[in-house]
């Protein structure tokens, strides 16, 4: 049984630092194109504007629908949903997960030396 304060095998980390090294740039540049295009532009403004049009229906002030618009927006960004996520798996504000990452990549770093 793998215990979860023992460190895995290094040549395990090398292998799956040069899939990910391999594969991540490439998703994120086919993701991107998936949630910036054109269409993927229209249907952001479209449920914003959706959004927001319905809040008014239900008797909010303009100030109170442009408030929680701005708020329902903000979580449809990837931007934003990544800067969560970090936050709360480990990322630079509460260490544990991001100082792992990064030994593993100065792990890698050292070996294409």
């Amino acid at each position: 049984m793998h215990e979860h304060n023992e460190m895995p095998d290094p040549e395990k980390i090398k292998e799956i630092l040069n899939v990910v090294s391999d594969k991540i740039p490439e998703l994120l540049k086919e993701l991107s194109g998936v949630l910036y295009s054109p269409e993927q532009a229209k249907q952001f403004g479209l449920a914003g504007a959706t959004f927001y049009k319905e809040l008014k229906a239900a008797g909010m002030t303009d100030d109170q629908a442009y408030a929680l618009t701005q708020q329902y927006m903000s979580t449809m960004s990837l931007g934003s949903a990544m800067k969560d996520f970090a936050h709360h798996h480990g990322g630079p504000h509460n260490g544990s997960g991001w100082e792992r990452f990064k030994e593993l990549k100065k792990l890698k770093d050292l070996d294409q030396n």
